[in-house]
């Protein structure tokens, strides 16, 4: 069994629930048997939470990334996304956080502000985090840090930071979530925090309809892509692909409250 732990299936299918069950279909002929759709906004959080109603399969979380932060004032996206945050497929705020990479006049102090106000509103109805960070690794650490205050968790997906950030981010007690990018040749350094992150803090995802692992590279990511994921990192740690599996799972159960059998 594994979890595709972030997803964006509203991407791939809109509400097209047909094409989105072939989706999960061919995940599950594969061992994918569950799947986390990721909110980014609250302009498609409806479609994200459609899906994760129509399908026993799929969690969603709620939440607004930093790169849309300028969307709509963030006040009109809290009231939103705390009016749904008690959805009962729900599983976690997110995805949130901060991204310095592009150039593109986002607001840096906004950014941290809006991060913030979603950390302070996952506390208030103990939801666990799913953190988006790109080249902003000191003000992610210090935000969940004094934010947080020790009582915030959840998982830096899509990691492709330092081992250094790694380090102290497990320290938080988060989990660090590695997509198809640690399947790159060019992956190098990347690979190695993989060999140094302790498999009970690791999740798998695929951040579909992105970054698609090898062989597949260059086409459309899908779910059914995150065994991918699970190989390279069995290799990667040398240990076997279905320890992996069973780990993940298992972490991804406890992260979210996710009572799976």
């Amino acid at each position: 069994m594994l979890i595709d732990t972030h997803c964006h299936l509203n991407y791939i299918g809109g509400t097209d629930f047909t094409k989105i069950a072939q989706l999960l279909a061919n995940a599950r002929k594969r061992g994918v048997t569950h799947f986390v759709c990721i909110g980014v906004d609250t302009v498609a959080l409806p479609e994200v939470l459609s899906i994760a109603e129509h399908f026993d399969q799929v969690k969603a979380t709620v939440g607004v990334h930093p790169c849309d932060i300028k969307q709509q004032p963030f006040a009109r996206s809290r009231d939103v996304l705390a009016a749904n945050i008690s959805h009962s497929e729900v599983v976690a705020v997110g995805e949130c956080g901060l991204d310095y990479y592009r150039d593109d006049g986002l607001d840096k102090p906004m950014q941290r502000s809006v991060f913030t106000e979603q950390i302070e509103l996952a506390l208030a109805h103990q939801k666990p985090l799913v953190v988006h960070t790109r080249d902003a690794r000191s003000d992610t650490i210090d935000i969940l840090k004094t934010v947080g205050q020790g009582r915030s968790r959840g998982v830096l997906h899509c990691f492709t930071e330092t081992k250094e950030m790694a380090r102290k981010a497990l320290d938080l007690g988060f989990y660090i979530s590695f997509s198809g990018i640690i399947t790159f040749k060019n992956a190098v350094d990347l690979q190695d925090v993989v060999r140094y992150v302790p498999l009970s803090s690791m999740l798998v995802e695929t951040d579909s309809p992105y970054l698609a692992p090898v062989p597949y590279r260059g086409k459309q990511n899908q779910p059914a892509y995150v065994v991918e994921v699970a190989h390279q990192v069995a290799a990667l740690k040398d240990v076997p692909f279905e320890a992996v599996c069973a780990q993940t799972t298992r972490n991804t159960k406890d992260l979210f409250g996710w009572p799976i059998n």
